[in-house]
């Protein structure tokens, strides 16, 4: 029986591994299935098993996972080929009979109504119809999804959404990689659905006013219609079908749709979860670090 992590060469999944490691699973344990060996050789090195697949072909799936397996499916970043790749992996795992398959997939599960959720939604369905043992991690966002993308944030000292007064929950993308581990770990999550959330919702005012205090520039909020921020990400060279889906999600925020705080990651990882101004302050140390 080993512990596998699908698309441990992302950001989420390189933590996912260091989690387990730190947990004390040994590495021999541990496999990741990936498409490009080369990417995961730094993995590799250190000892775990890589097992090579490729979500669009699936008869090189077979094989892959192993009865009593505990799997972690991280949702594949394709937007628009998520169901089928996420299907393949399914049909190998039932197959293959594991013993519990958790699947990363977004807050709410069906009751989030945004373009980004459906592929998830249909993700989730898919694994009950299969009748895999099963663990939901219904991730919030990142806040990474904003610090990563400082860059414009300071060339026009402002931050700019369709959200209007909308709330993030946000945690730190290494606080839902500690909730995989415990999950992966630990026993009686089999058949639960965790909403993973940060433990307090903040506006996009307060997190333009973070990226203030750890600057120490003026950093203000613009709350713009959804039509004149489609305009700005397009014109930035955001892909129009992508600069849709991130529109779309701001007006999921200011629905509410990703505010919520179940405290269900807290509890997992055994702590709070990271606070946005903590993150903020890291990216901009790291960012200074660099230039």
């Amino acid at each position: 029986m080993s512990i596998v992590v699908t698309g441990a060469t992302g950001a989420l999944g390189r933590l996912v591994i260091d989690e387990l490691l730190d947990r004390g699973v040994p590495a021999a344990e541990i496999a990741i299935v990936v498409r490009d060996k080369e990417k995961a050789a730094p993995l590799a090195a250190r000892g775990i098993e890589l097992r090579v697949a490729d979500y669009n072909a699936p008869e090189t799936l077979a094989g892959v996972f192993r009865s009593g397996d505990r799997v972690l499916l991280i949702s594949g970043n394709e937007i628009g080929q998520r169901v089928p790749q996420h299907s393949a992996v399914i049909d190998a795992a039932k197959e293959a009979g594991v013993a519990q398959f958790a699947y990363t997939g977004i807050l709410g599960g069906p009751e989030a109504d945004f373009d980004l959720a459906a592929e998830h939604r249909a993700t989730e369905e898919l694994i009950l119809t299969s009748g895999l043992p099963h663990t939901f991690l219904r991730n919030g966002w990142y806040t990474e999804n904003y610090t990563g993308n400082l860059a414009p944030v300071l060339a026009h000292g402002a931050v700019l959404s369709n959200a209007n007064e909308g709330r993030v929950a946000s945690a730190a993308r290494a606080d839902y990689a500690a909730a995989a581990a415990a999950v992966l770990t630990g026993e009686g999550h089999l058949g639960r659905a965790y909403e993973l959330s940060g433990d307090v919702a903040w506006s996009f005012a307060e997190y333009a006013a973070a990226v203030a205090e750890a600057t120490g520039r003026e950093i203000a909020y613009h709350a713009v219609t959804p039509e004149a921020h489609l305009s700005v990400l397009t014109g930035a060279g955001v892909p129009a079908p992508f600069a849709e889906i991130l529109v779309d999600v701001d007006l999921a925020i200011e629905r509410g749709r990703l505010a919520g705080t179940s405290g269900d990651l807290s509890r997992l990882i055994g702590r709070p979860t990271t606070p946005m101004a903590l993150t903020v302050a890291e990216a901009v140390a790291s960012a200074r670090g660099a230039a």
